[in-house]
């Protein structure tokens, strides 16, 4: 399947969207602290998405029950939201997906509760930091298999690995679209594969382990962890390409 480009409007619907992804995520890092279900962080994304005229994409999507993914600890991505009530110490991850017009936005952040370990610090950093290394070397003509294998680099770098069978993807008019992007190069050749060209739309979300990339899918039929045991981090943008570089559209 041919990746698709995107003329200017449509880039332009994109953001719409993804401006309301980015503002949600916002909201619910401010309400993330001790005392918090994830229930009821969950509902006030979906309630702020609904209040911006969009809707939240995530929902009924392969059959996901809630609005939000909200990843606890050791829940990497996909976490089904729960009655739990956060704790100091706690890492989550949310993730947030939109539709508006017929157009999709997408992004995710983790967050600390409270003080946290500087292990727990690391891991965050090292998603955060990897997403924006890879959106700043973004070009027009680069193989995605370079940038996936940059980002496995960078992780490695950090004394991490990536998670293993999950990736960054297309968005457009589906949440998902062609092409898939591991954080990791899945074949020998970084120069082999389809190239990043001018108008392409997609999300970058590096998934980051402490020992083992290897993932498990737990009881829930959703919730995805390492199979160490440990804590992870998640980070996404989605990024359109303008003018040869890579530019943000999920944030507020």
């Amino acid at each position: 399947m041919a990746i698709a480009l995107r003329k200017a409007n449509e880039i332009e619907k994109l953001r719409a969207a993804n401006k309301i992804v980015g503002a949600t995520l916002e909201l619910l890092a401010l309400h993330a602290k001790p005392g918090m279900s994830l229930k009821e962080l969950d509902a006030m994304g979906e309630d702020y998405i609904r209040s911006q005229g969009a809707r939240p994409s995530f929902k009924g999507l392969y059959g996901f029950p809630n609005a939000v993914c909200i990843s606890l600890n050791d829940v990497i991505i996909h976490g089904v939201p729960t009655d739990y009530v956060l704790q100091e110490g706690d890492v989550i991850g949310f993730d947030v997906g939109t539709e508006k017009e017929g157009y999709f936005g997408d992004a995710a952040i983790s967050v600390g509760i409270g003080k946290i370990s500087s292990v727990d610090e690391a891991l965050i950093a090292c998603a955060k930091d990897t997403l924006y290394h890879a959106i700043d070397i973004v070009r027009d003509g680069m193989h995605f298999k370079e940038l996936s294998h940059a980002m496995e680099k960078f992780i490695l770098s950090r004394g991490f690995v990536p998670l293993r069978n999950f990736c960054g993807h297309g968005i457009g008019k589906k949440p998902h679209e062609e092409p898939e992007i591991p954080n990791y190069l899945d074949a020998p050749n970084p120069k082999a594969g389809p190239k990043i060209k001018n108008g392409m739309v997609f999300c970058l979300e590096p998934m980051i382990c402490q020992k083992e990339g290897a993932s498990k899918i737990l009881a829930n039929g959703w919730d995805v962890v390492s199979t160490d045991g440990l804590r992870g981090s998640h980070y996404e943008h989605t990024v359109a390409i303008i003018n040869g570089r890579a530019e943000i559209l999920s944030i507020s």
